[in-house]
């Protein structure tokens, strides 16, 4: 699921961000001259506009991080006051970055309906924005919808297509992104559509690590298809992280397997591999967890093996130990 956060972090191009300043520059002379003939709309008077720096993305940013929400406000009227009506491709786009940036992605979706580009890298940047603005206002299905039209048929396009996740840092450290096809998977299990989410992660073409972490997902999603085929799908997902070497990867499908307690034969092979793979991998304590779910866990002498070597916190080699300065005072006593 999607957690709530903050919105995507707008990332613009040298030429839209050159093109950003222009706009910019060309609401504040409106709202110069709107203070000494009021236009037809909202009269802007010079005690109530915000700040310049809030008509900026970085100054939008400053003052959601500032909790200045008088100046986000205003900072969003008046880029809707200023808007035209029939804004162009360009205008739309930037209006729609910054309102975001304030904080209103409510507004900028409205705002990018006013165009509709058909065809070309137009078209893409527009849909691009839209899920962002959708993501950042967890509307799911018009972020869902965005990526589909993205890929237009083809979700090979999604696996290669990287999007912010986050507000940039502080430091300007560029924003963790995330690959569009999980995020896709992401926005239709909010809806609810568990069955379309697992035929979306089972398209998904990368080999390795990636698709095997996707096929895995995807067999948890399917709890309604054939035993079957969910074992089927979960053996693919074993294979390419075994291929890939991704052991860690391999230990977690394995548990995952494991999750619901059952003691069938396939959960029984799941067990009976995992506790190899422990072994393999010098995970003590992944067997040892692993182990206490045999029926007869009471009796196995490995059990209380690996319990002796589960270290201390305390002991020597325990990550307690790296603490430096003084050491810890006794607890009080309750006496009085």
């Amino acid at each position: 699921m999607i957690p709530a956060g903050r919105a995507p972090v707008p990332h613009l191009p040298s030429p839209l961000r050159r093109l950003l300043a222009a706009f910019l520059l060309l609401l504040l002379g409106q709202a110069r001259v709107a203070s000494a003939e009021p236009a037809s709309g909202t009269p802007l008077q010079g005690a109530d506009q915000p700040p310049a720096a809030a008509l900026t993305i970085d100054g939008c940013l400053a003052a959601s991080r500032a909790g200045r929400l008088d100046d986000l406000r205003a900072s969003q009227e008046l880029l809707l006051a200023r808007l035209p009506l029939r804004p162009g491709l360009e205008q739309t786009l930037v209006a729609a970055e910054l309102l975001l940036a304030c904080g209103a992605s409510d507004a900028a979706l409205g705002v990018l309906t006013r165009v509709s580009p058909s065809v070309g890298e137009e078209r893409r940047r527009w849909l691009v924005l839209q899920w962002r603005v959708a993501h950042a206002g967890l509307h799911h299905a018009q972020a869902a919808q965005a990526l589909r039209l993205l890929a237009d048929g083809e979700s090979v396009r999604l696996e290669q297509l990287l999007l912010p996740v986050a507000w940039p840092s502080r430091e300007g450290q560029d924003p963790p992104r995330r690959v569009a096809l999980d995020l896709l998977a992401d926005h239709l299990q909010s809806l609810g559509q568990d069955r379309l989410a697992a035929e979306v992660l089972l398209s998904s073409r990368e080999p390795g690590a990636a698709r095997a972490a996707r096929w895995g997902r995807a067999a948890t999603l399917v709890s309604d298809w054939p035993a079957q085929e969910r074992e089927a799908i979960m053996e693919r997902a074993l294979e390419q992280a075994a291929a890939a070497q991704a052991w860690g990867l391999v230990a977690e499908l394995l548990d995952q397997q494991l999750e619901s307690g059952a003691l069938d034969p396939l959960s029984m092979r799941a067990l009976e591999r995992r506790l190899r793979l422990g072994a393999r991998i010098d995970d003590a304590y992944g067997e040892f967890l692993q182990r206490r779910r045999q029926p007869d866990a009471a009796s196995d002498p490995r059990l209380l093996q690996l319990e002796g070597q589960l270290r201390s916190p305390l002991s020597p080699g325990g990550h307690a130990e790296a603490t430096t300065g003084a050491p810890m005072p006794p607890l009080p006593s309750h006496q009085p």
